[in-house]
């Protein structure tokens, strides 16, 4: 079941809904208690999972944050409207920009992604669901934006954030790694991805491990 949530809150009824299709249909309850919270630059952009709405208003106080990156996309599940009421109540600027996490990367959604970057109010809070793998992606992509090198993207994918590299999530890896390989110190990373990343040779060359995906993607059901 994806959701049992039908994408109004009107009646008190419709706010119930949406908190349980929140907690127990995209397995909020887990994140009442963790956050996968870490800041990837201080005081500029922050990371963590999907934040209940009480947790986005605390950060955003506590922070001062100024704009929520969703990286799910519009999902239209319970968790997705209570997370953009909120963000609205709270004057952020809200902005949608889905990344995949078990496929190889797609240039348009980089290049999409790094341009929000570069024009963004700061400070900047980004989530996905559990705050892993997309949310690794995305900040090791505003790291080497900000002059980091591949290994330190790398670090926004580790096992500290629940990432299994050797899972079909560790295309993540795989595509920083390419950069290190074919142009890092050559090229600067956003011109590589423009003008020679080969999105289908990584597809076809990635392989991950069977028993690790399955724990990702059946055990701990992460999207």
């Amino acid at each position: 079941m994806d959701s049992i949530f039908r994408g109004a809150m009107v009646t008190p009824g419709d706010r119930a809904i949406a908190w349980l299709d929140s907690l127990l249909v995209d397995h909020g309850v887990f994140r009442t208690v963790w956050t996968n919270w870490a800041p990837v630059i201080p005081g500029r952009l922050y990371r963590c999972n999907h934040p209940t709405p009480g947790r986005l208003a605390a950060v955003t106080r506590r922070y001062h944050l100024r704009t929520l990156i969703n990286l799910r996309g519009l999902c239209r599940n319970g968790s997705d409207a209570l997370t953009r009421e909120m963000a609205a109540h709270l004057g952020l600027d809200f902005i949608d920009a889905p990344l995949e996490s078990r496929g190889a990367p797609q240039r348009d959604r980089i290049l999409r992604l790094a341009g929000i970057f570069g024009t963004m109010q700061e400070p900047a809070l980004i989530h996905c669901k559990s705050g892993a793998d997309r949310a690794g992606l995305a900040a090791g992509i505003f790291v080497l934006m900000q002059g980091g090198r591949a290994a330190d993207a790398l670090a926004q994918l580790s096992l500290r954030f629940g990432h299994f590299r050797r899972s079909r999530t560790g295309v993540l890896d795989a595509f920083f790694l390419r950069y290190a390989r074919e142009a890092e110190g050559r090229l600067p990373f956003l011109d590589w991805v423009r003008d020679e990343y080969d999105e289908a040779g990584l597809r076809h060359d990635f392989r991950a491990n069977g028993l690790a995906s399955f724990v990702n993607d059946w055990v701990l059901a992460r999207e």
